[in-house]
């Protein structure tokens, strides 16, 4: 009864606050300055509240929701993951002028040698039916002056638990872009004091996710060495470019036996 009672006094107080700003709207082009100031910056501090409740709202009830770990995998796999940038929401959610080794929550990281840097990252919210991931990448490439440009994920430990030189590492990215591009993705793997290395180019222009898989039976790994693991995604001309990352993910299965 309690509640019902606290319910019903919030829709009076509610409907009793739109009446009041909905007059103080209406009578604005003749109030007198100092009342209008005062007014304008109360309502401004309403605003910022609003503003706060509602992005988390849009944030919660968009779909797909927060932290859905939907994944699509390849027939066997062992290990499958999303990073975080693409699986819930970082602060900051964006990055103007973004220098090298900018940090994109705690997996992803930007390296560049730009002397001047014109790039600006921003997580933004996936909300098409046929996205798997709450959450987007977008970069923005104005003038580039450097050589390189690379969004490294750092790998969990479950990556390399028990790695061997059977496995096949997949990777799932579904990446937009304004222009044509070239991106490759490199997997490291290191074991003991060396780092082996795989290059893969994302089939850019197909149908569908670009899939890049990294073969382990002709590389030098040391299986009972393997430390850590990591894949550096590599953009190749990415000047007056806007490249949208809508989903990464990354999987893991032992390769057929033949």
């Amino acid at each position: 009864m309690a509640k019902q009672m606290d319910r019903l006094i919030d829709r009076v107080a509610h409907r009793r606050a739109l009446r009041r700003w909905g007059r103080v709207a209406d009578a604005a082009s003749a109030l007198d300055l100092s009342e209008l100031r005062n007014l304008r910056t109360r309502a401004r501090q309403l605003r910022r509240q609003l503003d706060r409740m509602t992005h988390v709202a849009d944030s919660r009830l968009s779909l797909p929701l927060i932290d859905s770990n939907a994944i699509p995998k390849p027939l066997g796999t062992e290990w499958a993951w999303r990073p975080q940038v693409w699986r819930g929401p970082i602060s900051p959610p964006g990055v103007a002028a973004a220098e090298t080794r900018t940090m994109l929550g705690e997996e992803a990281t930007l390296f560049h040698d730009c002397a001047v840097s014109e790039l600006t990252l921003r997580q933004i919210r996936n909300t098409s039916k046929e996205d798997l991931a709450p959450f987007g990448l977008r970069m923005d490439v104005f003038r580039f002056d450097g050589s390189f440009l690379s969004l490294v994920l750092d790998l969990p430990a479950e990556a390399v638990d028990g790695l061997k030189r059977k496995h096949v590492i997949a990777l799932e990215a579904h990446v937009e872009s304004e222009k044509p591009l070239e991106i490759f993705a490199r997997l490291n793997v290191k074991h003991g004091p060396n780092t082996e290395q795989v290059v893969r180019e994302l089939p850019m222009g197909a149908d569908g996710p670009q899939v890049a898989e990294f073969d382990l039976a002709y590389s030098g790994l040391n299986e009972k060495r393997v430390e850590k693991a990591w894949i550096d995604l590599i953009f190749e001309g990415p000047q007056m470019n806007q490249i949208v990352l809508r989903d990464v993910t990354i999987t893991r299965r032992p390769r057929a036996e033949i």
